[in-house]
């Protein structure tokens, strides 16, 4: 049975979903008649949720903040247009090494770092997690470095955060995954197209989704091209679906 590390940030996505049917007399908003509410958890924790949800049979350890954060989207029941989201985040105290971590990140068949950049892990944090790992695969939000990167198996970065961070990557091609929405993905210049490209609902968790199921496929397989391939099956799903999912 494949062990797997997640470590991370972790958030409350709420999802209100709702009407609008006139605009406020007191400014020219709509006024919004909640329905409906969904919650669960997102970042880092959807991550989690994919692994257990794609192979329940995993061994998945989850070291994460114990800080709230809340995530909350207003969106139409009828459109799924969203209105507004509010965020309410705490100040997030840094993750604390403790022996047994480490023994677990040594000892795991692969380590996913989802960081979103709310302080749970400093660039000090992510660097020192891939020399301990034997394989590991990041998603970051940071500006990154090539100290920073250097020992990880593969990054996988949207195409707005690749192009933030294209000099740091320059030397690191065979590392570096790019996810292109509806497009697919793009790794070593070639772009693997989603099988199944369709009119987006919601983007919320599509890239948790992709670094899951990239993860536990190229556990089995060792083919980064299958492990590709198998992650825009799965994202092209929740993309078509509201909310943040599983597939």
């Amino acid at each position: 049975m494949a062990r797997i590390v997640v470590i991370g940030d972790v958030c409350k996505d709420v999802f209100i979903y709702g009407q609008c049917k006139r605009l406020s007399p007191e400014a020219p908003v709509p006024v919004f008649n909640p329905i409906e509410k969904t919650v669960n958890e997102g970042m880092a924790g959807n991550v989690v949720a994919n692994l257990r949800a794609i192979n329940p049979y995993l061994e998945v350890e989850f070291f994460r903040n114990l800080d709230e954060i809340t995530k909350t989207r207003y969106v139409d029941k009828n459109t799924n247009h969203l209105f507004l989201r509010v965020d309410d985040e705490t100040r997030i105290n840094r993750i604390w090494f403790t022996n047994e971590m480490m023994s677990l990140i040594s000892d795991a068949d692969a380590v996913v770092v989802s960081d979103y950049n709310k302080g749970f892990l400093t660039e000090e944090d992510i660097q020192f997690i891939s020399t301990k790992a034997r394989w590991c695969i990041l998603d970051s939000k940071k500006q990154l470095t090539p100290s920073i990167i250097s020992n990880y198996s593969f990054i996988k970065l949207n195409e707005s955060e690749h192009k933030a961070n294209k000099d740091a990557l320059t030397y690191l091609n065979k590392k570096v995954i790019v996810t292109l929405g509806s497009r697919g993905a793009e790794y070593m210049n070639e772009v693997y197209p989603s099988p199944d490209p369709k009119e987006t609902i919601d983007v919320s968790g599509a890239g948790d989704t992709f670094l899951a199921a990239f993860t536990i496929k190229y556990l089995e397989t060792q083919d980064t091209s299958e492990s590709i391939k198998y992650a825009n099956t799965l994202s092209s799903i929740v993309v078509g679906k509201r909310g943040v999912v599983t597939p």
